[in-house]
């Protein structure tokens, strides 16, 4: 397709996308007028369920058919970089280099890994009582293992990484969402509606199903995160394509790095 063509394909978009944008924001109240009613609305739907946290309500109770569909996306971006950044057959591996870290660096990597992953995990556990949930809190976990990865070294990495259970949990995280779902069917109610009992309001057993969801979006977030990172990671550290020199893959004038700061960094 010529560039002119794609501009024309852009502009036709751009131009409908501005005509539904204005279409939707003409009823909109104006600015400092009467609140929406969907926040009172969505405010008295979370408390008559014991859900504290309002966004969890919304996104684990009210809409949790939509959130649904927001974690089959990562699961979904996951499996395909899996599939993209598979070993191919012209493919080997090499051992990445021991990295030298001065060892105060390195308890301190340990110190925060621990602290980082116990915050990651608190999110996802309060989700329904605080600010966070699944998402943010998964996100956390995942980023705080890769700590011994900048601080220490990428076998160090891998040694608290094992793929095949990270894998499993992703998939886990997933299945567990439409079970939840097909539970609540089951027991004679709508597709994911809460059907558990609600509990006390700011406990941690509060929110009825609400919790459940959370914490399988935590797991799915979690594993699918650590999936994602770790394939980047071995076509940076570990992979090399058929014909490069001991330098690796970083060597290549097309890729724009160095590598023998990446070795060093591996």
């Amino acid at each position: 397709m010529s560039a002119r063509a794609r501009l024309w394909i852009f502009l036709v978009g751009a131009a409908g996308f501005a005509v539904l944008f204005a279409a939707a924001c003409i009823d909109l109240p104006a600015f400092g007028t009467v609140p929406h009613p969907y926040g009172v609305r969505a405010v008295r739907a979370a408390l008559s369920h014991h859900t504290s946290n309002v966004i969890a309500s919304v996104n684990f109770d009210l809409r949790a058919f939509d959130t649904l569909g927001e974690e089959t996306i990562l699961f979904s971006a996951v499996l395909g970089t899996v599939v993209l950044l598979r070993q191919a057959r012209d493919e080997h591996r090499k051992d990445p280099e021991p990295a030298v870290v001065h060892p105060r660096v390195r308890r301190f990597a340990l110190l925060t890994l621990a602290c980082a992953l116990l915050v990651g995990l608190y999110v996802i556990a309060h989700g329904q009582i605080s600010p966070g949930g699944g998402f943010q809190g998964g996100v956390v976990a995942a980023t705080a293992l890769h700590l011994l990865y900048i601080a220490a070294d990428y076998r160090a990495l891998e040694r608290v990484r094992p793929l095949t259970l990270y894998e499993i949990g992703e998939a886990a995280g997933e299945a567990a969402y439409v079970i939840t779902g097909l539970a609540a069917v089951l027991a004679g109610s709508a597709f994911l509606a809460n059907v558990l009992p609600f509990g006390t309001l700011a406990a941690l057993s509060s929110g009825g199903t609400v919790p459940v969801l959370n914490a399988a979006v935590g797991l799915e977030v979690t594993s699918g995160i650590v999936v994602l990172l770790a394939r980047f990671l071995d076509q940076a550290v570990e992979i090399e394509e058929p014909g490069e020199d001991d330098g690796g893959p970083w060597d290549s004038g097309d890729s724009g790095g160095n590598g023998d700061e990446q070795r060093e960094r591996a």
